[in-house]
């Protein structure tokens, strides 16, 4: 069900809708739904390679997430352009999200086409087209959209914009470091950014303040860069800058969400400042960077060392062993079209050989060496039990870049029977 082989979905069945509620468990069947095709990943009914959506995952994170986020009493606004996945972001929505983080005007669009009606985009928005995009969505009063401002530059081109439609642009200024990507760098730019916004405040509505600490690496320069944000928060706040109650304030990312809810939360600000966090990769998680960060948010922070368990990874790509050309090497059907590898190669987590009864934990000493567009070499030993035809199913180490690859995942339940289909649009 690759975006390479988009035509399986069509010869093979319509997509069966997602119902309301929380997950899949419940949902009435529809006449053509996926679940009554009664296709499963081990009999083969898919064409693989495959990446693949496990139900009862998905729901341990999404309830793991919101007991995270309830107990510090702040706002979650996960970053859609993860998954890109509408059905993904309704099940989000319907556990108490706050609204979905995007990263594009395209993507504000798409999100907006299928639901959702409360959008941060953690971006300067930029460009004339852009701008039409947001200002077409903006003919809905329904409709409630944030981004990101740091130059008067910017501001002045917002502003001349939507003047001219009598629109009001929600904005918050975003704060960066030296070094880093967008955001205001010092107290000279940030005086610029608050005197063209006072010159265009009639169109240009300033609602709070966003920052990003994932450009840093080490905990005391992102704790430092918190302060900076908590700081300036206070005094524009002191200065009646602001034309939102609450103020917004948002920050995180998939790695550091613990600090910054403790930080932000222990500035005191009460029902003044609406504290909105935006990790993305939780919903699904994965076994590279994002488990490291999760290791180390069990290890050091005292509400997630309360909860019963951490996240766990729910996506996966199945493919074959299709050679087996040396003693110690076996050649997989996965490649680069299909998952990962910016920030780790795949990694074997199960191993299936069509007849038997279910998989088993691949081998630890299992490994992808190299990846080319459509193979992986896997490093095997002489003596191990793999055969041309067998099925491996490959954790990946970066969710956002494997989602972006296909078009359609199935949702498999506990017994690898495909339960829904999950579309993507990138």
């Amino acid at each position: 069900m690759n975006d390479k082989d988009s035509t399986q979905t069509g010869a093979r069945g319509a997509i069966a809708p997602l119902n309301k509620g929380l997950g899949f468990l419940d949902r009435a069947l529809e006449p053509n739904g996926i679940a009554q095709l009664d296709w499963n990943l081990l009999r083969e009914d898919l064409s693989l390679p495959t990446a693949v959506l496990y139900e009862d995952r998905l729901l341990h994170n999404l309830n793991w997430m919101r007991q995270f986020i309830s107990a510090y009493g702040v706002r979650l606004a996960p970053h859609g352009k993860t998954t890109m996945a509408p059905r993904l972001f309704e099940l989000q929505l319907q556990a108490g999200a706050w609204g979905i983080t995007l990263a594009t005007a395209h993507q504000t669009q798409v999100a907006y086409a299928h639901g959702v009606r409360r959008v941060l985009m953690a971006n300067q928005l930029i460009g004339k087209e852009n701008m039409a995009i947001v200002a077409r969505l903006l003919r809905d009063p329904d409709f409630e959209f944030y981004c990101l401002v740091d130059s008067a530059a910017q501001i002045e081109q917002l502003g001349r914009y939507y003047s001219k439609l009598d629109q009001r642009l929600r904005v918050l200024i975003e704060l960066g470091v030296a070094g880093g990507r967008a955001g205001v760098r010092d107290e000279l730019q940030l005086q610029s950014v608050l005197a063209s916004l006072s010159r265009w405040s009639e169109s240009i509505a300033l609602s709070g303040v966003e920052m990003y600490e994932g450009v840093l690496d080490d905990e005391s320069s992102i704790r430092a860069f918190l302060q900076h944000a908590v700081a300036v928060t206070r005094k524009l706040a002191a200065e009646n800058r602001f034309q939102r109650a609450p103020i917004l304030l948002s920050g995180a990312g998939s790695a550091w969400y613990d600090v910054v809810a403790e930080v932000f939360c222990a500035a005191g600000f009460g029902d003044a400042v609406e504290i909105v966090l935006r990790p993305g990769c939780y919903l699904t998680h994965d076994v590279g960077a994002y488990r490291e960060a999760q290791a180390r948010i069990l290890e050091h922070n005292p509400i997630a060392r309360q909860m019963s368990s951490g996240l766990l990874p729910a996506l996966q790509v199945w493919a074959y062993v299709q050679s087996a050309p040396e003693a110690e090497k076996a050649i997989v059907g996965l490649g680069r079209r299909d998952a990962a590898f910016d920030s780790g190669l795949p990694v074997p987590a199960q191993h299936f050989r069509p007849g038997d009864a279910a998989p088993k934990a691949a081998p630890a000493h299992w490994k992808v060496t190299k990846l080319m567009d459509q193979h992986a070499y896997l490093r095997i030993d002489s003596e191990d039990d793999i055969r041309v035809g067998d099925m491996i199913g490959f954790d990946i180490c970066h969710p956002c870049l494997t989602f972006d690859k296909w078009r359609t995942l199935p949702v498999l339940n506990a017994d690898y029977q495909v339960i829904d289909i999950v579309q993507t649009f990138f």
